[in-house]
């Protein structure tokens, strides 16, 4: 492989990477809120507990979403110099607000949530917790805004002195309309994975409580994770239908800006009206060898263009008018000429992504129908569910960026740059090469890091209630992770 081959590798594995702690920052920051206002509000001693648990879990998360971050923006001077300095104008404002407001909106506050208990106003400590979500949120729409520039070029002015695109209108920038709907789309997801991250570890430490032995302490907090796992069931089942929603209008805003795309994800090659949507296919998705299996007639027509019998274009025809709008060959199979994603990656991705959502969804129905009226599941079956369902919508995130990623390809900005232009001329493939494994083996290290605090914390459990109004340690004793 190329430098670029090797640095578009390098890149989707740090940022897939990077991805999976963001949606659980986002999600488990507003229960964990939710769940300190209930204390403040009601005075039940199992919202505080659940706040300080699940709180340990969202600082965990939280400080490896940090470190892997950082990488992304190293990456940008190493390996895509030139696709930095095309969009730098652009991509300034946003990407420097999300730093120095709603990054350090999150730390801040998340610190004085954390260090805060019994030395705070009550009522102004709960609140910390809301504005370090309000934080997560901020973050990712001025990130949001600078990919839907990618998407969706606008507000912009392309300077031939300079060969680089000029912001010329941040507000329009800002209320970009693919922007408008991927940012509630991408909120309304990062809830879903932050109640399933709840409902799993509830229902794990309810079966595990159920199946205590008469006596033990762990007996007496049934009735507290029943309320874990049916808050976090309610949250999944409510975000799963605002993102069922939400792609739906998304569906229909990208066929508008970005044909190829809806074209690719149904492998989709010559133009039709009434055009099926197929569940799987076996054998090559080439538009000849392919064989469609479960196709639901209208259904590619009513996702592109809200009508089962609207045309929906082609892979072929579009293949066409992008060769007669930028150049290039038809005919080739190179990676730029023919202005075609990869169909196989587009096409099995946009159905992970929605499969692993509609899992989710129907594991939130069972949780919620499993511990209705005090009940508390205890077959084996249901400690695979607590294991397992988490990871169903982190891998539905995963797979909707990779499919919005791949299926605008070849262009790393839509109609103004393509991918291979965009890398940094003087890179070599061992330099990435010696930076990709680097960085692997660093993340692999994180990895292990993450899972054994989450493993870790999660076994210990809620802490044992202490009211935190009335401080047991003199002012000046030491800070420290426990609360």
């Amino acid at each position: 492989m190329d430098a670029l081959d090797l640095a578009r590798w390098q890149f989707a594995i740090t940022t897939v990477y990077h991805f999976f702690f963001v949606p659980v920052t986002i999600g488990l920051s507003a229960i964990v809120a939710y769940h300190h206002t209930q204390w403040v509000r009601t005075r039940n001693e199992d919202h505080l507990r659940l706040a300080q648990f699940l709180g340990k879990l969202f600082t965990i998360n939280f400080a490896l979403g940090l470190v892997t971050g950082i990488v992304q923006e190293f990456q940008f001077g190493m390996n895509w110099s030139d696709y930095s300095r095309f969009v730098g104008d652009v991509f300034g404002a946003p990407l420097a607000i999300e730093a120095l407001l709603a990054f350090f909106l999150e730390s801040t506050f998340l610190g004085l949530w954390i260090f805060g208990w019994g030395r705070l106003p009550e009522r102004l400590h709960a609140a910390c917790m809301w504005i370090v979500h309000i934080g997560t949120l901020l973050s990712a729409y001025f990130i949001l805004a600078a990919n839907s520039f990618m998407q969706n070029p606008v507000g912009y002015r392309y300077n031939e002195e300079t060969g680089r695109a000029e912001m010329t209108d941040f507000v329009a920038i800002l209320t970009n309309k693919v922007q408008l709907v991927t940012f509630p789309h991408v909120a309304l997801a990062a809830y879903m994975v932050g109640g399933a991250v709840v409902m799993g570890v509830g229902l794990w430490s309810l079966r595990r409580a159920a199946l205590s032995a008469p006596g033990d302490a762990r007996a007496a907090d049934i009735p507290l994770h029943r309320r874990a796992a049916r808050l976090g069931a309610v949250v999944t089942l409510v975000a799963s239908l605002g993102v069922i929603a939400t792609g739906d209008v998304q569906g229909k805003i990208m066929t508008d800006v970005q044909p190829m795309k809806m074209a690719a994800a149904e492998a989709h090659y010559e133009t039709s009206s009434h055009a099926p949507f197929s569940v799987f296919s076996t054998g090559d998705l080439d538009g000849k060898n392919a064989h469609h299996w479960i196709q639901i007639p209208g259904l590619l027509s009513y996702l592109g263009q809200g009508d089962v019998n609207a045309e929906i274009q082609g892979i072929d025809n579009l293949r066409e008018e992008l060769t007669a709008a930028y150049g290039g060959d038809p005919t080739s199979r190179t990676y730029d000429a023919t202005y075609t994603p990869n169909i196989p990656m587009s096409y099995w991705s946009f159905r992970f992504m929605m499969g692993l959502g509609f899992v989710t969804t129907a594991a939130s129905l069972a949780v919620l129908w499993a511990t209705r009226k005090g009940r508390a599941p205890t077959h084996r079956a249901w400690l695979w569910v607590a294991l397992l369902t988490p990871f169903a919508p982190i891998f539905a995130n995963s797979f909707g960026w990779i499919f919005t990623e791949m299926g605008r390809q070849p262009w790393v900005v839509y109609g103004l740059m393509t991918t291979s232009s965009g890398v940094s001329p003087g890179t070599t493939s061992a330099e990435v090469i010696i930076s990709m494994v680097v960085y692997t083996l660093l993340y692999a290290v994180l990895a292990v890091i993450e899972l054994k605090l989450f493993r870790d914390y999660v076994r210990k459990g809620p802490q044992p209630f202490a009211d935190p109004t009335e401080p047991a340690r003199e002012d000046d004793a030491p800070l420290a992770f426990a609360y």
